[in-house]
């Protein structure tokens, strides 16, 4: 695979909400209606994970143990809800029956758990900033991972992205007087995450991988909230029933994301999918200084700008890639129509 399409397979492998579902280019005779709905199912699911931290705001006074517990809980009788609904208890059998996939996809949910514990804590304890730099972050560390776990090498233009992706954390680390180690939390984690989940393969769909994820970490949150009821810092009963259908929200703002970008990406180009997955990260840093009003001196500043510029050769690398494996189908497609009006 040449290094601009393994770019976009890296992007979207890794990005910040990653699909369970296989991805693919829609074909070129696709409706334009069909794009215009893949785009609004992408601004829909992004769009949602942009606002995560409003809504992390709104579950005060629950804390990040409490919220994740719920989250999980919720989430897996949200999708069992949905495999019902939709009949797929096949390809959940499917997936049930694979050893090797569920020990995997076991992984996967320590990781997601991990990164939405990271998250959560990031938001309540007003640090929605970092928290949003986290994201800027993952596709960087995902062509590092890229490298390190699937022999993939770099191009000239990913490997200087790659030197200002690390003079920025260095400038942060200056700024914040110490590694930005929520950010790196959080995409370390969301990278290594979706590292996992593309060795489980693209037979394991959204909704799937999602229900057998939460149910792997169900155990782990009911014995949470056990503890947290027990010590008597559970929220979910105690605050009015309004707390409590908040909490319990969490279920659908999981899933549904997950199933609009499903969506999305059935319907759009790599490309166009690659660059959506900004949208959330930007909506996190806006809310965290126009809404949480969060600090933003001018070291942090540089530090954020030289990040968004490792983005920009990411991105410009990436969509060189997408048009130079267009190239060759498109030659392909004109030969084989000239030959087809010759006969």
């Amino acid at each position: 695979m040449g290094n601009g399409a393994r770019g976009v397979g890296t992007i979207m492998a890794f990005s910040p909400a990653p699909d369970h579902a296989a991805v693919s280019a829609p074909a070129s005779g696709e409706a334009a209606s069909e794009r215009k709905a893949g785009l609004l199912l992408g601004l829909g699911a992004y769009g949602m994970w942009g606002l995560l931290p409003l809504y992390f705001a709104l579950l005060a006074p629950a804390g990040p143990v409490e919220i994740v517990a719920v989250r999980v809980l919720w989430s897996l009788a949200f999708c069992a809800l949905l495999i019902v609904a939709g009949r797929q208890w096949r390809a959940l059998g499917a997936v049930l029956r694979d050893r090797a996939a569920m020990l995997k996809l076991a992984l996967a949910a320590l990781l997601i758990a991990g990164n939405w514990l990271a998250f959560t804590f990031a938001v309540l304890a007003g640090h929605a900033l970092e928290a949003s730099l986290g994201y800027f972050i993952n596709p960087l560390i995902a062509v590092l991972l890229g490298v390190a776990f699937l022999k993939e090498r770099l191009n000239r233009l990913q490997w200087t992205a790659m030197g200002v992706g690390l003079a920025a954390v260095l400038v942060l680390t200056f700024a914040y007087g110490s590694p930005p180690w929520i950010a790196l939390v959080l995409a370390g984690t969301f990278g290594l995450y979706g590292l996992v989940k593309k060795k489980v393969g693209a037979n394991v769909g959204a909704l799937t991988g999602l229900t057998v994820e939460t149910a792997a970490l169900a155990p782990l949150a009911a014995v949470a909230m056990a503890w947290l009821a027990t010590t008597g810092t559970a929220t979910a009963a105690t605050h009015g029933p309004a707390h409590f259908w908040l909490l319990a929200a969490g279920g659908v703002i999981t899933a549904l994301p997950l199933i609009l970008f499903s969506g999305a990406a059935r319907r759009l180009p790599l490309s166009v999918v690659g660059m959506l997955q900004y949208l959330a990260p930007v909506m996190q840093f806006l809310l965290a200084l126009l809404v949480f009003h969060e600090e933003m001196p001018p070291e942090r500043w540089a530090g954020f700008g030289l990040i968004w510029m490792a983005l920009v050769l990411l991105s410009v690398d990436m969509v060189r890639g997408v048009r130079a494996s267009a190239r060759p189908r498109r030659r392909r497609e004109s030969v084989t129509a000239g030959r087809a009006s010759s006969a």
